[in-house]
């Protein structure tokens, strides 16, 4: 018999921020901005003692941690040939700066999961976890990092 667990999500929306990514060969390599959404999927095998998977007003810390990585944030990848430039718009107060890996959706997605994962792991003593989270950047597009949930 197959076994069962509970799920939920919570949507962050309207983070907006700018980024480019340098290598690309077409118009994404030009400093262009959205709103980010952010959708985390939680999971769990055994509901707490409210009946929630997460108690979604016990989150400060991932909003806050979104809103000071998304919002009136300047994304590039850590190897951005004008990184150096970027770095000094940022000490002259122009841009406020955030180097990642990668900026691209899909790379948003996996860096937002790692922290959230480790956050909800502990704030529910490892009674549940994050499996999925995907990250948009418009109504048309999106990037999703997802664990396996065996």
């Amino acid at each position: 018999m197959a076994k069962g667990r509970f799920s939920s999500t919570k949507t962050y929306h309207n983070l907006p921020c700018s980024h480019r990514q340098a290598h690309h060969d077409g118009h994404c390599r030009y400093i262009h901005g959205y709103n980010r959404d952010v959708t985390f999927h939680f999971t769990c095998d055994e509901l707490d003692e409210n009946h929630f998977v997460v108690d979604f007003g016990k989150l400060k810390d991932l909003k806050d941690w979104l809103e000071s990585m998304f919002d009136h944030t300047m994304l590039i990848n850590e190897d951005d040939p004008e990184k150096e430039l970027f770095e000094e718009m940022h000490r002259r107060g122009i841009v406020d700066l955030r180097v990642m890996p990668n900026v691209g959706m899909e790379a948003s997605s996996k860096c937002a999961f790692d922290f959230a994962d480790k956050l909800i792991r502990k704030k529910t003593d490892n009674r549940c976890w994050v499996y999925r989270v995907e990250t948009r950047e418009n109504m048309k597009n999106s990037g999703i990092y997802e664990i396996d949930q065996d």
